[in-house]
C-alpha cells in the first residue's frame, strides 16, 4: 500500500550587489534541495512554506512572489511503507543577508543560478529552478526588480 504525502516549500532567493543567490540546504542524505517540509493540519500550501523557510533557513523577513508554483512527485520506502510524495514549491525573495541551518540539514549554501542548477541532486527540483529562474526574469523586466509579492 502505498502512503501519499503532500510538502510545500520555496525556492529562496537573495539579490547581493546585482547578482540573484538561491538557498540550497544539504538533507541528512545527501541531497542538495530546497527548505521544504510536510503540510501540518489545515495549513494551507502557502502557509506550509512560509512555516519551512523560517524553520529550516532561521530566515523571517522574505516575500512570496506572486503568481508562481509547480510541483515535483517521487517515490521512496519509508519504515516498510511506500510513500508518493508531492512537493509544491513557490518562490520567496529573503530581505536577509544570511541564514541558519537547522538541525534538519548538514550545510547550506548561497548559490548563483549556474552553481544551483549543478548543485540541485534531484531532477524535479532542478527543472522547477529553471522555470523559477525564467519567471523572475520576466518578473524583473516588468516590474523593474519590482518582484510583486505577499509577505511572510
Amino acid at each position: 500500500m502505498t502512503v501519499e504525502a503532500t510538502s510545500a516549500g520555496a525556492i529562496l532567493f537573495r539579490d547581493t550587489r546585482g547578482e540573484r543567490e538561491y538557498l540550497l540546504l544539504k538533507s541528512r542524505p545527501g541531497d542538495w534541495e530546497f527548505p521544504k517540509g510536510g503540510v501540518e493540519g489545515e495549513e494551507e500550501l502557502q502557509q506550509t512554506a512560509i512555516r519551512e523557510v523560517t524553520e529550516e533557513a532561521g530566515i523571517e523577513d522574505f516575500r512570496l512572489i506572486d503568481g508562481f508554483r509547480k510541483e515535483y512527485d517521487y517515490v521512496f520506502e519509508a519504515n516498510g511503507k511506500t510513500i508518493h510524495k508531492t512537493v509544491h514549491l513557490f518562490i520567496a525573495r529573503s530581505f536577509e543577508a544570511s541564514a541558519e541551518l537547522s538541525s534538519e540539514h548538514r550545510d547550506m549554501q548561497w548559490r548563483d543560478y549556474e552553481q544551483a542548477l549543478n548543485t540541485i541532486t534531484q531532477d524535479g527540483p532542478r527543472e522547477i529552478l529553471e522555470d523559477a529562474h525564467d519567471y523572475l526574469e520576466d518578473v524583473k523586466e516588468a516590474d523593474g526588480e519590482g518582484y510583486v509579492g505577499t509577505p511572510a
